[in-house]
């Protein structure tokens, strides 16, 4: 950890969200690969988000809503921008409060990078295809027809839309850029985030404390009680896709005709039956499951079926192998929750 003054000119990549799940281990996974000029940009006030950054190398941090006047007055030279930072509370009804932090504050983002020539990845989410009647494509044509299910799917699809409107209408947008469509990911350093935590985090407590484990039961008969299927990724797999991106971007190796939206799962959906077997198995104790009604404040926006497809950025030139269930499950309980550890 550092604290230091930024100067004019001086070379820096940005990561908002950064006191967050996904964003802390960017930078983490950025410091394994030797690189610590990196400005860490969230609200810092959350005291239960302090050990998923205190510890990382970086030169500083700025407030969320500091940023842009920061950005202005120090006039850094941004190598890289990662706008990881969002509020992803599904269970959050209130669009204002997602159309300010998702949409307007993104928009302020992409103006920022389109003007200073700044390469850009950016946070986008899988709920953005709301129920999946229109499949799940990362195809530019459907994004105007994607009907998301609960406000925050709909403010992260509005910043999409206007994203590629700017894009390919207007032609204003960053040398590089891409949008990555979140699917369910999980893994270290979400401790603090109580509800919204992945289902393998309140698994493994729910184990600890009871010894069974709690899944939804179905509410469509198409689906057995523990049967709903999601595209689980564990985190390790989203930042290392970050990374590869990011490191064509600054390489020139990225092209521009690859700009654009990407699915980031692992392309196969598994159950959540499957999960907390998963889970059960990295601590060697038999699987022990009960059902409970789902609450009536979700039932009608739940998804029961995502899975994506990711021949996208197979084509784009990524390669690598993504972890199994079994595998990535089996590393977040044995060498992070057991001993409460952070990525």
């Amino acid at each position: 950890m550092t604290n230091n003054i930024v100067k004019k000119d001086q070379e820096i990549i940005i990561v908002t969200g950064s006191a967050g799940f996904i964003a802390s281990c960017l930078v983490q996974q950025l410091n394994n690969a030797g690189i610590a000029n990196i400005v860490l940009v969230d609200d810092f006030g959350v005291e239960q988000k302090r050990k998923n950054w205190e510890s990382k190398q970086f030169i500083t941090t700025i407030e969320r809503l500091s940023l842009f006047d920061w950005l202005a007055e120090v006039q850094p030279k941004v190598n890289m921008f990662l706008h990881i930072g969002a509020r992803t509370d599904t269970t959050e009804f209130n669009y204002a409060v997602h159309e300010t932090l998702n949409v307007q504050y993104s928009q302020d983002v992409w103006k920022y990078c389109t003007v200073n020539s700044v390469p850009l990845i950016y946070a986008s989410s899988a709920a953005t295809y709301g129920d999946g009647h229109l499949g799940y494509n990362d195809d530019h044509a459907i994004v105007s027809k994607l009907q998301p299910l609960n406000p925050y799917g709909v403010s992260k699809n509005e910043f999409d839309k206007w994203a590629l409107d700017q894009a390919f209408t207007k032609h204003q947008q960053p040398p590089y850029w891409a949008g990555l469509k979140f699917f369910n990911v999980y893994g270290p350093n979400e401790y603090h985030k109580g509800r919204m935590a992945s289902v393998i985090f309140h698994s493994f407590n729910q184990i600890q404390n009871q010894g069974f484990v709690k899944l939804f039961k179905s509410h469509k008969p198409e689906y057995k009680d523990g049967e709903q299927l999601r595209d689980f990724v564990y985190v390790k797999d989203v930042i290392a896709v970050i990374s590869w991106m990011m490191q064509n971007m600054l390489s020139g190796k990225w092209l521009t005709a690859n700009n654009g939206l990407y699915n980031l799962g692992t392309g196969k959906a598994r159950s959540f039956y499957d999960l907390a077997k998963a889970t059960f198995a990295a601590i060697n104790q038999s699987t022990n499951i009960q059902f409970i009604d789902m609450p009536t404040d979700i039932r009608d926006k739940y998804q029961y079926f995502t899975e994506a497809n990711m021949q996208k950025l197979k084509q784009a030139g990524y390669n690598q192998p993504f972890y199994s269930l079994e595998e990535g499950v089996d590393d977040y309980v044995r060498n992070y929750l057991v001993n409460g550890k952070y990525f």
